[in-house]
């Protein structure tokens, strides 16, 4: 079973298993702010669950790069939307500051 880390925290998860609903699940504050309440809920349209990740995970998909492909975020950041990622071995995830988490000052939690 792939391990996360993130925040001091540390959990494994199933293979496979989607990154939004992992961290969630491990009362994870994923989103910054007031996208706490305005969010997508994970179908990948809002941005608000970017993060960066460090390890394997699934290859991003059409509205991973799509979303990411708009302001506030660039494809050059070293980002990830939580909602379309899936965790295919140990990774540490890093969330940021800002609405989308979009800033380069890392997030407290």
């Amino acid at each position: 079973m792939p391990t996360v880390t993130v925040q001091g925290k540390t959990f494994s998860c199933n293979y496979g298993a989607n990154l939004r609903r992992v961290l969630l699940k491990h009362k994870i504050n994923l989103h910054n702010g007031k996208s706490r309440i305005i969010n997508c809920r994970g179908i990948g349209s809002c941005g608000t669950c970017a993060v960066e990740i460090i390890g394997q995970v699934s290859a991003p998909n059409w509205k991973d790069r799509t979303r990411r492909s708009l302001p506030p975020h660039s494809l050059a950041q070293n980002r990830r939307l939580a909602c379309q990622t899936e965790v295919l071995g140990d990774i540490e995830v890093i969330k940021y500051d800002g609405f989308w988490g979009q800033q380069e000052t890392v997030s407290d939690g």
